[in-house]
């Protein structure tokens, strides 16, 4: 619809190019200031006429066209209002075209985006579906627009939750049971664990010993660790499978 008022646009006005044209078109601030607009203020030094009356000139010399309902002047400006019915109906036939709303303006670069980002060990909530949604939408239109795009997954994977999850896990939980129901027993476990240092304080030091020994790179606790991380990851993968989402990379804070 743009480029049709810039043609129309450049029939009227032969001392403006097409680009001079588009680079002068805006978008009015207001809806009910119509969908575009066209400052007349350059025109008129050469027409020497004020800018409201060129406004009008050209706007009496437009005749009906079929993506314009009507124009109106409001003072130096042009105010395009389309007709919604033939706006509707070229977004639709456009839409169908595999290049619709593609460019090369991203060509030969490159754009990373974060997002998802859940906690490991813990559940996929509607806040980590909302940004899910998001990136995954603008990796979309970056990469129409031309851009390599980076997908990047940055977990929740480090911190004293661990300690305290391998606590809880080496307290009241078992292999099997893990294995079985996944994250949903990892969050028993963790909750299970505060109830417990509510009356038990000293399970606090144990966990933070955990973690030193986690950041230390013991064996035993980081095997226990990365085990905790892949079965969050392979849930997680389900979900994102469901929605048709992937990743280019899964970092951590470890």
């Amino acid at each position: 619809m743009k480029n049709k008022i810039i043609n129309l646009l450049s029939e009227k006005i032969e001392s403006l190019s097409a680009e001079d044209i588009s680079s002068m078109l805006e978008i009015p601030p207001k809806a009910e200031l119509g969908d575009f607009a066209f400052p007349c203020f350059r025109l008129a030094k050469e027409l020497h006429k004020a800018p409201p009356m060129i406004a009008a000139d050209i706007a009496s010399g437009i005749g009906e066209t079929d993506f314009i309902d009507h124009i109106d002047v409001n003072g130096a400006y042009l105010n395009f209002y389309l007709r919604k019915d033939a706006f509707v109906k070229s977004m639709v036939k456009n839409s169908a075209a595999d290049n619709f709303g593609s460019s090369e303006e991203g060509t030969g670069k490159t754009i990373c985006i974060d997002y998802s980002s859940p906690n490991v060990a813990k559940n996929f909530h509607v806040g980590h579906l909302r940004t899910t949604i998001i990136g995954n939408s603008l990796y979309k239109i970056y990469s129409k627009l031309g851009y390599k795009v980076e997908r990047i997954n940055h977990l929740g994977d480090w911190g004293t939750q661990f300690g305290k999850l391998i606590v809880a896990y080496k307290n009241w939980g078992d292999e099997a049971t893990v294995k079985e129901k996944g994250v949903e027993e990892l969050m028993r476990l963790y909750v299970a664990f505060h109830k417990a240092a509510d009356e038990k304080p000293e399970l606090n030091d144990e966990a933070r010993a955990w973690f030193v020994k986690m950041e230390q790179g013991d064996e035993e606790a980081l095997r226990i660790w990365k085990w905790f991380v892949e079965i969050s990851l392979t849930e997680y993968k389900r979900t994102y499978s469901l929605l048709g989402v992937d990743f280019d990379h899964y970092t951590g804070e470890s």
